[in-house]
């Protein structure tokens, strides 16, 4: 009992979400207390934090639920105020935004993005997701015991997981996925006579039957269009060694193997040991080197029909089966990678209105600089790219302005840098890389390069000088993991695009 009234505590609930504690005040009309004594109660009960709601008996106490009702209605009315201004759905509290500019790599955790085809509008926060597993339905006539190579696709559902597959395709999904058909194709070969392809039908239902268990685990259920990739990858084509005893008797697999156990992921791309060993063994396969040493008119013949192509997708088969499934699947990553960084995956429209308004300038321009960050916002929503194709792409689109008569670095004059180039400014890793998952923060990956490093504007319109392996061209020094202590430098990033 205290001044005036008695209390009663109940737990009661708002709303389905969340439910308060409230200390329901009974007033007495008898009491011996008066209304100041009441008031005073009443105001310490506030100040120790308690929500109250009071239930009165007389008129003495009209004045002092009308000002519990006033202070409610008050409350009630700045609560929606605010939250007409952000628009952002109630959550926990953020993290602080870093106290300095200098970062290491950063760890994002997208959640569903969706398609946004305007570019001036912002992309939404990201949440965590998860992904939905359930027990795939196969064909039943794939012969092949799946548990085999069930860590591979784990990590290939993983890499092509439903909400980022589209984003990380061109780095991390397609090599990955490409990746585990090769190291199925080996399996099958164990399994099956030696054979190193499938036959039309097998293949076909094997196919279906990996598509369907990336999908149970929550792998886009599109990937195989995402990525080109279909059935008839499994079966040869028109490479005419199709069997390991004929494979071994054509081509020196000892030195093919040497070249390809342990795969230099930092020498591989400019100092080639496992892909040119590779090609050499598919011609010698495909019987187009014997064609070149005996008689060069009927190359041409030949030409109309990628056998080497179809070729070294039965010594990538081969290789499977005599390495381990780990080995193989970093090695096929390096080799993806090789390829990938050579290449700028972005889509370039014609940049007429950045032409228009920069062509003639020689100092900043609001104008150019509106034009040209337009322009490069749209781009940048289209997917990540590694940090290598973020120097290929900004050298390309300079040169499509160089072209339309824009000789002065306007990205100096715009401050335009690498990342801008990528989705929320996350440049991935030029070396083969992963999605992560974790039961608590769903799918997450590694983002190099965070600092501001400038983009490269072409000294011609041609695109011939862009090297990445001389010793004239040197990527920027990458973060370490030095730079960073706090792990709460990565929240800002992980909710919302910039």
């Amino acid at each position: 009992m205290l001044h005036g009234f008695n209390i009663f505590r109940f737990n009661i609930s708002l709303n389905r979400h969340s439910g308060s504690t409230y200390d329901w005040l009974i007033v007495e009309d008898g009491s011996e207390f008066g209304l100041v004594e009441r008031i005073t109660t009443f105001l310490l009960l506030l100040a120790e934090g308690r929500h109250i709601c009071v239930i009165a008996g007389s008129l003495c106490c009209q004045l002092l639920l009308f000002f519990i009702w006033l202070s409610s209605f008050q409350d009630a009315v700045a609560s929606e105020t605010v939250f007409e201004q952000s628009h952002v759905p109630i959550m926990p509290e953020l993290a602080k935004p870093p106290s300095t500019g200098i970062f290491g790599p950063i760890e994002i955790s997208p959640a569903v993005i969706p398609h946004y085809p305007d570019p001036d509008e912002p992309f939404p926060p990201m949440y965590p997701t998860f992904p939905t597993r359930y027990e795939p339905v196969l064909t039943g006539q794939c012969p092949v015991n799946f548990s085999a190579m069930s860590s591979i696709i784990e990590k290939t559902a993983s890499d092509c997981s439903q909400p980022l597959a589209a984003l990380v395709g061109n780095v991390i999904c397609c090599p990955q996925f490409n990746s585990l058909m090769r190291i199925f194709q080996g399996l099958y070969s164990l399994n099956n006579s030696a054979k190193l392809v499938l036959q039309n039908s097998v293949a076909s239902d094997c196919f279906t039957d990996i598509i369907s268990i990336l999908a149970s685990r929550g792998a886009n259920s599109t990937i195989a269009t995402l990525c080109s990739v279909k059935s008839s990858n499994l079966t040869g084509g028109s490479c005419p060694v199709r069997d390991v005893d004929t494979f071994e008797k054509t081509v020196n697999t000892s030195r093919l193997l040497e070249a390809c156990t342990a795969v230099d992921p930092l020498k591989e791309c400019c100092r080639p040991i496992c892909q040119p060993a590779i090609m050499d063994a598919a011609l010698q396969i495909s019987g187009k080197q014997l064609v070149l040493d005996d008689n060069e008119n009927l190359v041409g013949e030949l030409n109309h029909i990628d056998t080497p192509s179809d070729c070294k997708g039965v010594v990538f088969a081969y290789l499977s089966r005599k390495l381990p499934s780990d080995v193989v699947n970093t090695a096929f990553r390096i080799l993806s990678a090789c390829k990938v960084n050579k290449v700028c995956p972005l889509d370039f429209k014609q940049p007429l209105e950045v032409i228009k308004a920069c062509r003639n300038v020689a100092a900043p321009s609001p104008s150019c600089c509106s034009s040209l960050n337009t322009y490069i916002a749209g781009i940048q929503k289209q997917m990540l790219i590694t940090n290598r194709q973020a120097i290929i792409c900004a050298t390309m689109f300079g040169s499509l302005l160089r072209k339309g008569g824009v000789m002065t670095n306007i990205y100096e004059l715009c401050d335009v840098d690498l990342k801008d180039f990528s989705i929320q400014g996350c440049l991935l890793r030029s070396l083969p890389a992963d999605v992560m998952f974790d039961n608590s923060t769903g799918f997450s990956f590694t983002c190099d390069l965070s600092d501001n490093i400038a983009a490269p504007w072409p000294s011609s319109s041609s695109m011939s000088s862009v090297s990445l392996c001389g010793p004239e061209m040197s990527l920027p020094a990458l973060p370490t993991s030095e730079t960073f202590k706090n792990p709460a430098l990565l929240f800002e990033g992980i909710l919302r695009f910039n």
